[in-house]
């Protein structure tokens, strides 16, 4: 495919910290380490929800497409970065730069939305108990979550075409490990203004206004809970809503910082080590948060696991 840059056809260096060859090959074995956790967490968690009945809800409907969007996130970009941490050869070819970028912002802009649905969930659970699974039903469910992916992928789509026809006259090295939208951008040997325009519409679109929903949905939850008498029940909404807010702000802070502060401003190492913290620990964290924090999931796994010894 042509392009007018001439450089599609040759293969991008991802550069990561390879002027340290010491702090990668730690970097590596940390890397491995949280991408076996993200499998087996996620993994556990789509199992679980998918053969335990008592998890046949929405909360865990959700829960289960989150996991499912983490495994996804972490696969497109993980494997990728191993090869390039554990042999000599930075590379990857234009291809592959392509479809990472675009898969890694596809399933972070579902992730978004995802965890935008899921603290209405929380709303309609805490603020409508008694009208629940009315408003909840399974049609709704299934629709806001194909709603998510399509959302996820237009945004991707459309971000995507444009970062991608900035000229880079002749540049090959990436900054980072990983080909994403802010070290792309860097690649550029022009600035665009119009690219700048999309990041922080994209940012506000898919960052800033899910958020904004969330954070309202949370100010209406803690209004309620403050009335709520019974101590169980108040520590059952705490530990579903605290598991669900844990995430947001793992997830939302550092995509914030890198997405909407301007895309000429940069410090040196800063985005490499954001990139390892939402690419590999936030994914792990997820099933974790929501295993220690959640009896229900508890139980469910400990039910499956005496099924399974049987």
């Amino acid at each position: 495919m042509e392009t007018s840059n001439g450089s599609s056809r040759t293969d991008f260096i991802l550069l990561g910290f390879s002027d340290q060859p010491q702090l990668e090959r730690i970097i590596s074995a940390v890397v491995f380490i949280f991408y076996v956790v993200t499998l087996v967490g996620n993994t556990t968690i789509i199992l679980v929800s998918y053969l335990d009945a008592q998890l046949h809800t929405p909360m865990y409907f959700f829960l289960s497409n989150l996991s499912f969007v983490d495994l996804c996130y972490a696969t497109s970009i993980i494997p990728q970065m191993l090869v390039n941490l554990w042999g000599p050869k930075k590379s990857i070819t234009y291809g592959g730069c392509v479809l990472q970028f675009f898969f890694a912002l596809d399933f972070a802009a579902t992730e978004c939305l995802l965890l935008t649905v899921m603290a209405y969930d929380r709303y309609a659970a805490v603020c409508q108990p008694l009208h629940y699974t009315v408003i909840m039903h399974p049609q709704l469910c299934q629709r806001m979550v194909l709603t998510a992916w399509m959302g996820g992928l237009g945004s991707a789509l459309i971000v995507c075409s444009l970062t991608l026809k900035l000229p880079r006259c002749g540049h090959r090295k990436v900054d980072n490990f990983l080909c994403e939208m802010p070290a792309l951008i860097k690649m550029a040997c022009v600035y665009s203004k119009v690219i700048e325009i999309v990041v922080f519409v994209f940012g506000t679109v898919l960052l800033l206004v899910p958020l904004s929903l969330i954070l309202i949905s949370y100010g209406v939850i803690t209004h309620v809970v403050i009335r709520i008498r019974s101590t169980s029940r108040w520590q059952k909404i705490l530990n579903t809503c605290g598991s669900h807010l844990t995430v947001v702000t793992l997830f939302y802070g550092p995509a914030i910082y890198m997405y909407l502060k301007p895309q000429h401003i940069t410090y040196q190492n800063e985005g490499k080590f954001l990139a390892l913290f939402y690419t590999i620990v936030t994914p792990s964290l997820n099933p974790l948060i929501y295993t220690l924090r959640n009896k229900d999931v508890k139980s469910a796994v400990k039910r499956q696991l005496g099924i399974a010894n049987c």
